[in-house]
């Protein structure tokens, strides 16, 4: 059974998908803008809930961090730059992969 963890680089904006420190899958993110930064630190996912509705696309995983989550994007072109209000988006395809292999209580590790 695979140990999963995440590991969100707001550097290159990938999340990346780990099982024993080996990375297995990388999805292009859309993070923080300057004034409403992606916070750093290690958090766990502590609910899942697919079809949010509004601006959240597909699915939502939401972070320890109170009002933090990973999730899809009613806005693809979005990806890949520093765009949201804090939170990590992905294309709705790759929220929702994500969302299959991850479990709540997963590890999140959000790094520059």
């Amino acid at each position: 059974m695979p140990n999963y963890r995440i590991i969100v680089d707001l550097s290159d904006r990938m999340l990346y998908l780990l099982d024993q420190n080996i990375v297995v899958r990388g999805f292009p993110v859309g993070v923080g803008k300057m004034l409403t930064q992606t916070p750093l630190g290690n958090y766990t996912i502590i609910n899942k809930a697919p079809n949010p509705g509004g601006p959240f696309g597909a699915y939502w995983m939401g972070l320890s961090r109170p009002h933090y989550g990973i999730h899809g994007t009613n806005n693809p072109s979005s990806i890949g730059h520093e765009v949201s209000h804090g939170c990590i988006r992905l294309y709705n395809s790759d929220v929702l992969q994500l969302a299959q292999l991850v479990t709540i209580g997963t590890s999140v590790t959000i790094r520059k």
